[in-house]
């Protein structure tokens, strides 16, 4: 991931030899812009539709004389096109002054009622699952798909500018975008060639990839994966697609009439298939939802051919445009199978029609299909591996057979462009600062080493006043076989130096057998979760707060070290065992107290633990997709599930060792889409521990005196106000994603976001761990009277980086200061 904002910011291509060009913006006679309105070249069936602010782009590879535009309510106008390339045209419709008998008038929103396109509509909610490679009972095809970034709205300002001072060789390939008409710089491209088998019978489906080949950067399979999570599968038949973590209501979607308008256009021959053409656009703005037109067949009542593209209006960030194209074809009289799939996003900071950007495109062509060959399960279990160093190896005479759609001449130039840029300087400088930036890290190629992360260098707590920290690792690449990190600390007001050291070491690549261990000597804020794993070199955020709520001073001295054997014998299936060896005391003892009656010491009380522990974690994430094959990988999307059985033995005598003890925890985790009402996320967390331990050695219940939100953690909790041996948790939290406020004409133009939570806790504490300890300063408190609960609101995407949550406390009002209302906030970058 060190290089992807280097490669995201600086980016990929794609062009075409057109014949015609049109572009434009259509108005009404008061001069107000007409969105929706449909733009048609004559006597074709190439077409688009204009966006919210009535702005059009058309290009075509055939040439026309004649562009039809046409809105309902308005009448029709067909406009000479007096040359090949016509930008900036300005085209006025006049109100409809006719009132045919068999067509009813309206000015923007369509009934439901006797309209021909919703009756088609009916016909393909009928007929979608008979369309496709589901009709048959196995299929195989062979995929090719093509990944760019361009960076677009290229203008004589910024070629002149500064910034490509020495660089100007880079814009003599300049060319226009078919979609929206702008200039654009070809900078990445990724190719990637696979065959794909699946049975329906079985539900089993694999993809074999055989050759991949980009056009440069180290960090390219971060980027590949990066987008590729982004344009995930989809299939237009569904009622929701879902792109950036956001559900879009389909076009196609049997809740489609509630959010679109549909009117029945045209019709025509379409590969000798007679096809209906149907235009919809959205019922209200600031809702997930697209623009666009689709051809069905009138007997099939399959799809043809789709264009989707995202309203700008649409509560999204950094993403300017998004368009989708999608076509089919005919293999025989009732079968319509995916030919082509397209898709590109304007990344911008702005959605401002002349802003800058980041075009990242996805063209997927699919051939060679073949029907009813089964094949074992064996066969689906056995997974070739993409990282075979023999798939990024691939000649061109591979590369000639494998391409189902050819690389044209600017395509073809992207990877001469970027053998010339890396010997440039200033280049080479870009380069560094935004990898620093993106990946936290200062490189130091001569000694493969990384100097950070640099995001942990200030912190400050009770304890240690300001805090100053330096770490480093090595870094020899991203597939690294193993890799040593550490860090240096001094706390300014105790004074003291503060250290971790790890190192990790893949032994087996396809098992994914590693050895890591380590050693911490810190401060560490303790209790901030409760199904917790011995990392070394973590830190809560809460050890380092600049501003808590309340006194922050139940802070824990910990000497940790750490040996763990881990390996991943089933996909997405992790076994770790391991022991560990921590000495735990107190940080500020007048403040916190940890001691715990002990007979063998001569006061009959002692302040520091000493334990021994042997751990079995079994983790198993469903779903999880990851990049890389060395010692750490990257994941690459969040949408996945997480189940965590944690067993652990305490042993009594074993190098000192102080107790003797059992736990078993349990916890998962689930995002939900819940259809085009958001995500819902819910967390199940139990556990008990089997024995007698003191305060240091308890669970728990993870409180947050920061003003930062932490998933997992009760807002309007202190640190240790209830400690547990025995305990259940669960926290749900729903994102709306602005579904309700774009309902609300106020608050519609603002893009926020509504995010509800429930929080609970319950738990005990036995007689004999409360005898055991020895505290005079902290209350040991189970919420086992009742449940423990909290709810809370939040407005997310406030400058579209900001989320503020206002949390509410529902009970355990009467414990001492107890904080009935608390409000805390995050930063982020989230589409």
């Amino acid at each position: 991931m060190r290089k992807f904002l280097f490669s995201f910011f600086f980016l990929s291509i794609f062009f075409t030899f057109s014949q015609t060009k049109v572009g434009g913006i259509v108005l009404d006679e008061s001069g107000s812009p007409i969105a929706f309105a449909n733009v048609l070249f004559k006597n074709s069936s190439e077409g688009t539709i204009t966006n919210d602010n009535g702005r059009f782009y058309l290009e075509s590879d055939s040439t026309y004389d004649t562009v039809i535009v046409s809105f309902i309510g308005y009448e029709t106008l067909e406009i000479d096109l007096p040359q090949k390339v016509n930008y900036d045209m300005k085209i006025e419709l006049r109100e409809s002054t006719e009132q045919l008998k068999e067509v009813i008038v309206y000015t923007g929103k369509q009934s439901k009622k006797d309209n021909p396109a919703i009756e088609i509509l009916k016909k393909i909610w009928a007929k979608k699952r008979e369309n496709g490679v589901r009709k048959f009972k196995q299929y195989k095809y062979d995929k090719y798909e093509k990944i760019e970034f361009d960076l677009n709205t290229i203008d004589s300002a910024l070629i002149k500018s500064k910034l490509f001072k020495g660089l100007e060789f880079v814009f003599e390939d300049l060319d226009t975008s078919r979609i929206t008409g702008k200039t654009y710089l070809p900078l990445f491209l990724n190719e990637n060639f696979s065959k794909v088998y699946g049975d329906n019978l079985l539900n089993k489906e694999k993809e074999d990839v055989l050759g991949n080949k980009n056009s440069g950067f180290s960090g390219n399979q971060a980027i590949t994966a990066f987008v590729e999570d982004l344009y995930s599968d989809y299939d237009i038949y569904n009622n929701y697609l879902k792109f950036f973590d956001k559900s879009f209501t389909s076009p196609l979607s049997k809740t489609g009439v509630d959010t679109y308008n549909y009117v029945l256009s045209d019709s025509t021959f379409i590969d000798n298939k007679w096809c209906y053409n149907i235009i919809y656009y959205p019922r209200r703005k600031n809702e997930l939802t697209f623009k666009g037109d689709f051809w069905v067949n009138d007997t099939t009542f399959a799809i043809k051919k789709i264009n989707l593209q995202v309203t700008k209006s649409a509560n999204i960030n950094w993403v300017k445009e998004v368009y989708i194209e999608q076509d089919f074809d005919v293999v025989n009289d009732s079968v319509f199978l995916l030919k082509r799939d397209y898709m590109l996003s304007d990344f911008s900071f702005s959605k401002k029609e002349k802003s800058r950007g980041v075009y990242g495109k996805r063209t997927t062509v699919y051939d060679n299909y073949e029907f009813d060959v089964p094949r074992s399960e064996e066969f689906y279990k056995a997974v070739a591996d993409p990282y075979d160093p023999r798939v990024f190896s691939r000649d061109s005479t591979f590369w000639n057979n494998a391409r189902l759609e050819k690389l044209n001449e600017d395509e073809s130039g992207i990877f001469k462009l970027l053998d010339t840029l890396k010997t440039v300087p200033k280049f080479k400088t870009y380069y560094n600062v935004v990898s620093v930036l993106g990946s936290g890290y200062i490189e130091i190629d001569k000694w493969n080493i990384d100097i950070g992360d640099i995001y942990s260098t200030f912190g400050f707590n009770d304890a240690e006043g300001t805090r100053l920290r330096a770490g480093a690792r090595t870094y020899f690449g991203q597939n690294d076989t193993w890799r040593l990190e550490g860090y240096m600390a001094y706390g300014f007001s105790d004074r003291k130096f503060k250290h971790g050291l790890a190192g990790k070491f893949l032994l087996d690549r396809k098992t994914r057998l590693i050895l890591s261990g380590g050693n911490r000597r810190d401060i560490e804020q303790l209790g901030i979760s409760l199904t917790s794993t011995n990392d070394v070199l973590g830190r809560s955020i809460a050890s380092s707060a600049l501003v808590t709520v309340g006194a922050n001073d139940r802070l824990t001295n910990i000497n940790l070290s750490t040996m763990n054997f881990e390996m991943e014998p089933v996909t997405n299936f992790r076994i770790r065992l391991g022991g560990s060896f921590r000495t735990l005391s107190s940080a500020l003892p007048d403040a916190f107290s940890l001691d715990y009656i002990d007979p063998s010491s001569p006061t009959g009380i002692s302040s520091e633990v000493k334990q021994f522990d042997i751990n079995t974690t079994l983790i198993y994430t469903p779903g999880k997709r990851t990049i890389g094959y060395g010692v750490e990988r990257v994941n690459i999307n969040d949408n996945h599930s997480i189940l965590v059985l944690n067993y652990t033995k305490g042993i009594d005598g074993f190098l000192e060792s102080d107790f003797d003890y059992e736990r078993l925890q349990f916890s998962y985790t689930q995002p939900w889409q819940v259809g085009g009402f958001g995500r819902l996320t819910s967390t199940i967390e139990l556990g008990k521990t089997f024995g007698e331990v003191p305060l240091s050695l308890l669970s728990v219940v993870p409180g947050n005196q920061t003003l930062f939100s932490l998933y997992n953690t009760f807002p309007n909790l202190d640190f240790y106000e209830f400690v547990t041996d025995t305990y259940a948790t669960v926290h749900l939290e729903h994102n709306f994603n602005g579904r309700l406020f774009s309902r609300i004409p106020l608050l519609r133009k603002l893009n926020l976001r509504e995010i509800v939570g429930l929080r609970g806790a319950w738990g005990q504490l036995s007689d004999g761990n409360i005898a055991l300890n020895a505290p005079t300063n902290i209350p040991l408190v189970a919420p086992d009277d009742q449940i423990y609960w909290e709810y809370s609101f939040g407005i997310g995407n406030i400058f579209k980086i900001l989320r503020i949550d206002f949390n509410f406390r529902g009970n355990y009002l009467d414990n001492p200061d107890a904080r009935a209302f608390g409000v805390t906030g995050s930063f982020g970058f989230k589409f």
